[in-house]
Protein backbone atom coordinates (compact mmCIF):
# COMPACT_ATOMS: atom_id res chain seq x y z
CA UNK A 1 0.00 0.00 0.00
CA UNK A 2 2.77 2.51 0.86
CA UNK A 3 4.03 1.86 -2.44
CA UNK A 4 1.10 2.63 -4.61
CA UNK A 5 0.73 5.92 -2.46
CA UNK A 6 4.77 6.48 -3.28
CA UNK A 7 4.03 6.32 -6.73
CA UNK A 8 0.85 8.07 -6.84
CA UNK A 9 2.38 11.28 -4.91
CA UNK A 10 5.72 11.37 -7.43
CA UNK A 11 3.80 11.11 -10.49
CA UNK A 12 1.73 14.10 -8.84
CA UNK A 13 4.98 15.87 -8.38
CA UNK A 14 5.97 15.55 -11.90
CA UNK A 15 2.90 16.61 -12.89
CA UNK A 16 3.56 19.71 -11.09
CA UNK A 17 6.69 20.52 -11.84
CA UNK A 18 5.89 20.19 -15.42
CA UNK A 19 2.74 22.79 -15.04
CA UNK A 20 5.54 24.88 -12.95
CA UNK A 21 8.13 24.89 -16.00
CA UNK A 22 5.18 26.84 -17.84
CA UNK A 23 3.72 28.85 -15.80
CA UNK A 24 7.62 30.47 -14.97
CA UNK A 25 8.06 30.46 -19.30
CA UNK A 26 4.74 32.45 -19.76
CA UNK A 27 5.54 34.86 -16.50
CA UNK A 28 8.76 35.75 -18.50
CA UNK A 29 7.36 35.98 -21.64
CA UNK A 30 4.64 38.23 -19.93
CA UNK A 31 7.17 40.45 -18.18
CA UNK A 32 8.67 41.08 -21.68
CA UNK A 33 5.16 41.88 -23.51
CA UNK A 34 4.47 44.41 -20.29
CA UNK A 35 7.37 46.14 -20.79
CA UNK A 36 7.05 46.64 -24.49
CA UNK A 37 3.61 47.23 -23.69
CA UNK A 38 4.98 49.98 -21.17
CA UNK A 39 7.14 52.04 -23.90
CA UNK A 40 4.18 51.66 -26.05
CA UNK A 41 1.57 53.79 -23.55
CA UNK A 42 4.19 56.33 -22.43
CA UNK A 43 4.65 57.34 -25.82
CA UNK A 44 0.91 57.31 -26.81
CA UNK A 45 0.29 59.03 -23.67
CA UNK A 46 2.49 62.07 -24.60
CA UNK A 47 0.86 62.63 -27.84
CA UNK A 48 -3.27 61.77 -26.46
CA UNK A 49 -2.42 64.50 -23.75
CA UNK A 50 -2.07 66.79 -26.18
CA UNK A 51 -5.10 65.94 -27.96
CA UNK A 52 -6.75 66.74 -24.89
CA UNK A 53 -5.41 70.04 -24.40
CA UNK A 54 -6.54 70.79 -28.07
CA UNK A 55 -9.85 69.61 -27.30
CA UNK A 56 -10.66 71.16 -24.55
CA UNK A 57 -9.21 74.71 -25.93
CA UNK A 58 -11.11 74.26 -29.27
CA UNK A 59 -14.88 73.62 -27.51
CA UNK A 60 -14.01 76.68 -25.40
CA UNK A 61 -13.65 78.81 -28.61
CA UNK A 62 -17.11 79.14 -29.80
CA UNK A 63 -20.48 78.75 -28.29
CA UNK A 64 -22.09 77.48 -31.18
CA UNK A 65 -20.16 74.35 -30.73
CA UNK A 66 -22.10 73.41 -27.92
CA UNK A 67 -24.98 72.68 -30.39
CA UNK A 68 -22.90 70.06 -32.41
CA UNK A 69 -24.88 66.57 -32.74
CA UNK A 70 -21.80 65.20 -30.95
CA UNK A 71 -21.97 67.81 -27.74
CA UNK A 72 -25.73 67.98 -27.62
CA UNK A 73 -27.51 65.26 -25.84
CA UNK A 74 -30.54 63.51 -26.83
CA UNK A 75 -33.18 61.64 -25.71
CA UNK A 76 -32.43 58.08 -26.59
CA UNK A 77 -32.51 56.65 -22.87
CA UNK A 78 -29.89 53.40 -24.57
CA UNK A 79 -26.54 53.21 -23.34
CA UNK A 80 -23.63 51.79 -25.19
CA UNK A 81 -20.78 50.71 -23.42
CA UNK A 82 -17.35 50.12 -25.29
CA UNK A 83 -16.13 46.90 -22.82
CA UNK A 84 -12.26 46.37 -23.46
CA UNK A 85 -10.65 43.06 -23.01
CA UNK A 86 -8.68 40.57 -24.71
CA UNK A 87 -8.10 37.51 -26.74
CA UNK A 88 -6.20 35.42 -24.31
CA UNK A 89 -6.77 34.04 -21.01
CA UNK A 90 -4.96 33.22 -17.84
CA UNK A 91 -4.93 36.76 -16.85
CA UNK A 92 -6.89 36.68 -13.50
CA UNK A 93 -9.99 38.44 -13.61
CA UNK A 94 -9.12 41.07 -16.11
CA UNK A 95 -10.85 39.81 -19.02
CA UNK A 96 -14.42 39.58 -16.41
CA UNK A 97 -13.22 43.45 -14.72
CA UNK A 98 -15.54 45.06 -17.33
CA UNK A 99 -18.70 43.20 -16.95
CA UNK A 100 -18.06 42.58 -13.29
CA UNK A 101 -17.93 46.58 -12.59
CA UNK A 102 -21.23 47.10 -14.80
CA UNK A 103 -22.87 44.43 -13.52
CA UNK A 104 -22.00 46.10 -10.31
CA UNK A 105 -23.17 49.53 -11.57
CA UNK A 106 -26.59 48.57 -12.71
CA UNK A 107 -29.16 45.86 -10.72
CA UNK A 108 -30.60 43.53 -13.68
CA UNK A 109 -33.92 45.21 -13.58
CA UNK A 110 -32.13 47.94 -14.82
CA UNK A 111 -30.20 46.39 -17.68
CA UNK A 112 -33.19 46.88 -20.26
CA UNK A 113 -31.40 49.68 -22.01
CA UNK A 114 -27.82 48.85 -21.47
CA UNK A 115 -26.15 47.32 -24.86
CA UNK A 116 -22.17 46.49 -24.81
CA UNK A 117 -19.94 46.57 -27.53
CA UNK A 118 -16.63 43.86 -26.19
CA UNK A 119 -13.37 44.47 -27.70
CA UNK A 120 -11.55 41.19 -27.26
CA UNK A 121 -13.21 37.70 -27.54
CA UNK A 122 -12.85 36.46 -23.97
CA UNK A 123 -14.80 39.51 -22.79
CA UNK A 124 -17.87 38.28 -24.78
CA UNK A 125 -18.53 35.41 -22.44
CA UNK A 126 -18.35 37.43 -19.36
CA UNK A 127 -20.78 40.22 -20.79
CA UNK A 128 -23.35 37.63 -21.77
CA UNK A 129 -22.63 35.46 -18.16
CA UNK A 130 -23.67 38.70 -16.26
CA UNK A 131 -27.05 39.47 -18.58
CA UNK A 132 -25.42 42.31 -20.76
CA UNK A 133 -26.85 42.55 -24.32
CA UNK A 134 -23.84 42.24 -26.60
CA UNK A 135 -24.75 44.11 -30.16
CA UNK A 136 -21.38 43.52 -31.43
CA UNK A 137 -18.17 42.51 -30.88
CA UNK A 138 -14.36 43.08 -32.23
CA UNK A 139 -11.51 40.44 -32.44
CA UNK A 140 -9.57 40.76 -34.54
CA UNK A 141 -7.19 43.09 -32.35
CA UNK A 142 -3.53 42.28 -31.42
CA UNK A 143 -1.04 43.97 -30.35
CA UNK A 144 -1.81 47.28 -30.25
CA UNK A 145 -4.23 48.41 -33.17
CA UNK A 146 -3.74 49.96 -36.58
CA UNK A 147 -4.89 53.43 -37.10
CA UNK A 148 -7.36 52.19 -39.94
CA UNK A 149 -8.94 49.83 -37.63
CA UNK A 150 -9.11 53.04 -35.12
CA UNK A 151 -10.68 54.70 -37.71
CA UNK A 152 -13.12 52.48 -38.82
CA UNK A 153 -14.13 51.54 -34.78
CA UNK A 154 -14.36 55.49 -34.47
CA UNK A 155 -16.64 55.88 -37.19
CA UNK A 156 -19.33 52.86 -36.92
CA UNK A 157 -19.40 54.91 -33.21
CA UNK A 158 -19.75 58.39 -34.07
CA UNK A 159 -22.31 57.37 -36.77
CA UNK A 160 -24.36 55.28 -34.16
CA UNK A 161 -24.34 58.45 -31.63
CA UNK A 162 -25.18 60.68 -34.59
CA UNK A 163 -28.25 58.66 -35.74
CA UNK A 164 -29.24 58.52 -32.40
CA UNK A 165 -28.95 54.72 -32.20
CA UNK A 166 -27.75 55.57 -28.51
CA UNK A 167 -27.99 58.44 -25.63
CA UNK A 168 -24.37 57.95 -24.55
CA UNK A 169 -21.47 56.23 -25.54
CA UNK A 170 -19.03 54.87 -23.18
CA UNK A 171 -15.51 53.07 -22.67
CA UNK A 172 -15.20 50.73 -20.10
CA UNK A 173 -11.55 49.35 -19.24
CA UNK A 174 -8.81 48.83 -17.68
CA UNK A 175 -6.63 52.32 -16.84
CA UNK A 176 -2.84 51.42 -15.81
CA UNK A 177 -1.50 53.72 -13.62
CA UNK A 178 1.25 52.00 -12.10
CA UNK A 179 2.66 48.26 -11.69
CA UNK A 180 0.64 48.01 -8.50
CA UNK A 181 -2.72 49.87 -9.55
CA UNK A 182 -4.62 49.43 -12.16
CA UNK A 183 -7.98 50.77 -11.98
CA UNK A 184 -11.19 49.61 -13.86
CA UNK A 185 -13.02 52.96 -15.20
CA UNK A 186 -15.80 53.92 -16.90
CA UNK A 187 -15.56 57.38 -19.53
CA UNK A 188 -18.49 58.79 -21.51
CA UNK A 189 -16.98 59.48 -24.71
CA UNK A 190 -20.55 61.15 -26.56
CA UNK A 191 -21.50 63.10 -26.20
CA UNK A 192 -18.83 64.97 -25.17
CA UNK A 193 -19.34 66.58 -21.35
CA UNK A 194 -19.77 70.13 -20.40
CA UNK A 195 -16.80 69.70 -18.32
CA UNK A 196 -15.47 70.20 -21.55
CA UNK A 197 -16.77 74.12 -21.27
CA UNK A 198 -14.81 75.43 -18.13
CA UNK A 199 -13.71 78.65 -18.09
CA UNK A 200 -9.57 78.48 -18.06
CA UNK A 201 -7.05 80.15 -19.88
CA UNK A 202 -6.56 78.58 -23.43
CA UNK A 203 -4.78 78.74 -26.44
CA UNK A 204 -6.22 80.98 -29.34
CA UNK A 205 -6.76 78.90 -32.40
CA UNK A 206 -7.90 80.54 -36.03
CA UNK A 207 -8.97 78.54 -38.72
CA UNK A 208 -10.09 78.74 -42.02
CA UNK A 209 -13.01 76.47 -42.20
CA UNK A 210 -16.46 76.62 -40.44
CA UNK A 211 -16.67 75.70 -36.79
CA UNK A 212 -19.21 72.90 -37.67
CA UNK A 213 -17.02 71.62 -40.02
CA UNK A 214 -13.66 71.87 -37.53
CA UNK A 215 -15.50 70.34 -34.85
CA UNK A 216 -16.43 67.27 -37.34
CA UNK A 217 -12.99 66.76 -38.41
CA UNK A 218 -11.34 66.99 -34.95
CA UNK A 219 -14.03 65.26 -33.60
CA UNK A 220 -12.95 62.04 -35.84
CA UNK A 221 -9.17 62.57 -34.86
CA UNK A 222 -9.93 62.68 -31.22
CA UNK A 223 -12.24 59.18 -31.45
CA UNK A 224 -8.90 57.80 -33.27
CA UNK A 225 -6.33 58.73 -30.80
CA UNK A 226 -8.71 57.90 -27.82
CA UNK A 227 -9.46 54.14 -28.90
CA UNK A 228 -6.05 53.72 -30.05
CA UNK A 229 -4.88 54.84 -26.32
CA UNK A 230 -7.32 53.07 -24.56
CA UNK A 231 -6.20 49.76 -25.98
CA UNK A 232 -3.07 50.62 -25.32
CA UNK A 233 -3.65 51.22 -21.38
CA UNK A 234 -5.88 47.74 -21.69
CA UNK A 235 -3.09 45.86 -23.13
CA UNK A 236 -0.50 46.84 -20.39
CA UNK A 237 -2.78 46.36 -17.74
CA UNK A 238 -3.58 42.65 -19.56
CA UNK A 239 0.25 41.59 -19.71
CA UNK A 240 0.39 42.64 -15.97
CA UNK A 241 -2.34 40.80 -14.59
CA UNK A 242 -0.85 37.79 -16.96
CA UNK A 243 2.30 38.26 -15.08
CA UNK A 244 0.81 38.64 -11.43
CA UNK A 245 -1.06 35.58 -12.61
CA UNK A 246 1.67 33.50 -13.29
CA UNK A 247 4.02 34.63 -10.63
CA UNK A 248 1.22 34.02 -8.30
CA UNK A 249 0.75 29.82 -9.99
CA UNK A 250 4.56 29.39 -9.80
CA UNK A 251 5.00 30.24 -6.12
CA UNK A 252 1.43 28.05 -5.46
CA UNK A 253 3.08 25.35 -7.50
CA UNK A 254 6.08 25.75 -4.83
CA UNK A 255 3.89 25.38 -2.07
CA UNK A 256 2.29 22.34 -3.54
CA UNK A 257 5.60 21.06 -4.47
CA UNK A 258 7.01 21.62 -0.62
CA UNK A 259 3.60 19.68 0.43
CA UNK A 260 4.04 16.49 -1.74
CA UNK A 261 7.51 16.36 -0.81
CA UNK A 262 6.60 15.89 2.52
CA UNK A 263 3.91 13.60 2.30
CA UNK A 264 6.35 11.83 0.23
CA UNK A 265 9.02 11.67 2.63
CA UNK A 266 6.86 10.87 5.34
CA UNK A 267 5.36 8.21 3.87
CA UNK A 268 8.32 6.58 2.88
CA UNK A 269 10.04 7.08 6.34
CA UNK A 270 7.71 5.00 7.90
CA UNK A 271 7.72 2.19 5.04
CA UNK A 272 11.18 1.94 6.04
CA UNK A 273 10.80 2.39 9.77
CA UNK A 274 7.73 -0.33 9.60
CA UNK A 275 9.90 -2.74 7.49
CA UNK A 276 12.76 -2.24 10.00
CA UNK A 277 10.44 -3.36 12.85
CA UNK A 278 9.15 -6.12 10.46
CA UNK A 279 12.96 -7.31 10.40
CA UNK A 280 13.78 -6.74 13.91
CA UNK A 281 10.84 -9.18 15.44
CA UNK A 282 10.99 -11.64 12.41
CA UNK A 283 15.09 -11.59 13.83
CA UNK A 284 13.20 -11.98 17.48
CA UNK A 285 10.75 -14.73 16.67
CA UNK A 286 13.91 -16.86 15.31
CA UNK A 287 15.42 -16.89 18.83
Amino acid sequence: MPAAGLLDIKRRIKSVESTQKITKAMALVSTAKLRKARASLDNNNLYFTRIETIKRDIFRLADEFKDNEFVRENDNEKKLYVIFASNSGLCGGFNGSGAVYLSDKYPESERANIKTLVIGEKGVSYAKKYGFDVVDKVINIKDGISIKDARHLAVDLMNMYSKGEYGSISFVYTKYKSPVQQDVVDEVILPFKGETFAEEDTEVYSSEISPDELVENFVYRYMEGKIINTIYHSQTSEQNARMQAMDGATKNADDILDSLNTKYNRIRQGAITQEISEIVGGAEAQK
